[in-house]
């Protein structure tokens, strides 16, 4: 059964051979993909606010973090980060640390979770936070430099967490498929 708890800084023992993997391929993160261990502790385990791992059967299968997107007048909404080991996905762990992240950021007030840099070839993450109520707000560019795409766009993703509704001023966004790894 799988069980998402705040992670110490020991985890991040269980965290790193998967962090590395994906953050070496350089697909899906603006991270140095030479990134070390201790700068890498130092993004996942220490600046965030929180930080979480999901296990299953003592197996660190996952981690995510969450922190304030912006200060003052912003400081409602949060950014999450989050990691699946590649030989675990598909089978819902992103779905249930997204789902998890949500309960938190509602627990430590804030009202909104902005994903600023979804990388447009990641197409998995696109459709899985569209399945949980994330709009595209936001496209950038030519954002992200891809080892095999080249440069593609990010988008910016929103959900309105607090209570009452929040009315979108924007138009929803289409995304597009540019091909490479998702």
């Amino acid at each position: 059964m799988l069980k998402i708890r705040e992670a110490t800084r020991d985890d991040f023992n269980l965290i790193w051979p998967f962090f590395r993997e994906i953050v070496q391929a350089g697909e899906t993160y603006a991270f140095p993909t030479d990134l070390s261990r201790e700068q890498a502790a130092d993004l996942w385990m220490d600046t965030p606010r929180r930080t979480f791992v999901a296990e299953e059967a003592g197996e660190v299968l996952g981690s995510y973090y969450i922190k304030t997107n912006a200060l003052g007048p912003g400081s409602h909404v949060c950014n999450c980060g989050y990691m699946v080991s590649p030989s675990t996905r598909g089978k819902g762990v992103a779905t249930a640390m997204c789902e998890h992240s949500q309960l938190i950021a509602v627990d430590l007030g804030y009202k909104a979770m902005q994903f600023n840099s979804v990388v447009a070839t990641n197409t998995g993450a696109i459709r899985l936070w569209e399945r949980l109520g994330f709009e595209t707000v936001g496209r950038l560019p030519k954002a992200f430099d891809h080892p095999k795409a080249g440069y593609v766009d990010c988008l910016v993703m929103f959900k309105w967490l607090g209570t009452g509704r929040c009315e979108a001023p924007w138009p929803a966004i289409e995304h597009q498929d540019q091909g490479g790894a998702g």
